[in-house]
């Protein structure tokens, strides 16, 4: 039999899952699983606007499938998912219900891995509910509100001004709530401390439009051991920046962290 038939991948499915949140809302999640059991998962979270269905995070979830089961979901608001995105506050609920789904299925290691919006998700769940045996936090903004560059000055306006929202929820499948936050919810780089006992990694591209790597320093600074903190060379923002190099050093460092010892799928 040939090396790409014996790989694992060559024997994993998706298989989908519709799961509510704590405050009824819908979520459109998929779990890539092969026939023999496994206890370790990896749940990608994507950036805002992102979705399961990108060839990018398909291409990531295959590239971590070693390192565990792998599911992915559309966040809030989100292409086949119910309701309107928050832009980072409500969603720790979306990745709780993934968990607490992954639980059930009989997950006993669970790694989330977020990206932009997605990363500072992690972090906060993290931080908030606990539940996580490692976090991955890549390109993630250490604060709200920052415009410090064209990318985020853009982005704002497009949830905060009604054109902005119509051109997201018909050309993006992305529907964001009309009004600002009643409270301000805590920052990565205020809660970062709280991910501890899970080993946090920061991963964060040197070229990336969006944030500059000072988030990424912020987050990792306030956090506390164990931790590590990646700049990569070249790299730009979120799951279009990661290469097959990169998403293999991922796995790597996930699986180290895990530390699994169960069949191959």
């Amino acid at each position: 039999m040939s090396d790409a038939l014996d790989h694992p991948l060559s024997r994993a499915r998706e298989h989908r899952h519709w799961l509510t949140t704590s405050d009824g809302v819908g979520i459109d999640a998929a779990l890539l699983r092969g026939a023999e059991p496994r206890t370790t998962a990896v749940v990608i979270a994507n950036g805002f606007t992102g979705t399961r269905r990108s060839p990018h995070t398909r291409a990531i979830a295959e590239a971590l499938y070693s390192a565990g089961d792998v599911m992915t979901f559309d966040f809030r608001g989100h292409h086949g998912s119910e309701g309107r995105s928050t832009v980072g506050n409500a969603e720790i609920h979306d990745l709780e219900a993934v968990l607490e789904q992954l639980r059930e299925l009989g997950y006993t290691r669970v790694a989330t891995v977020g990206f932009s919006m997605g990363a500072a998700v992690a972090i906060r769940h993290a931080a908030i509910f606990g539940g996580a045996d490692a976090v991955v936090a890549v390109s993630g903004p250490s604060r709200w509100y920052y415009r410090g560059t064209r990318q985020m000055r853009l982005l704002h306006v497009g949830i905060g001004r009604r054109a902005g929202r119509f051109f997201l929820r018909t050309f993006r499948k992305v529907r964001v709530v009309d009004r600002k936050w009643s409270v301000r919810p805590a920052e990565p780089r205020e809660i970062a401390g709280e991910v501890a006992p899970a080993p946090l990694l920061v991963v964060h591209g040197d070229s990336d439009g969006f944030f500059p790597t000072t988030h990424a320093t912020a987050i990792h600074g306030a956090a506390r051991e164990p931790k590590d903190l990646w700049i990569e060379p070249g790299m730009g923002h979120a799951e279009r920046a990661v290469t097959p190099d990169l998403a293999g050093r991922l796995r790597d460092w996930l699986t180290e962290r895990l530390r699994k010892d169960e069949p191959d799928a």
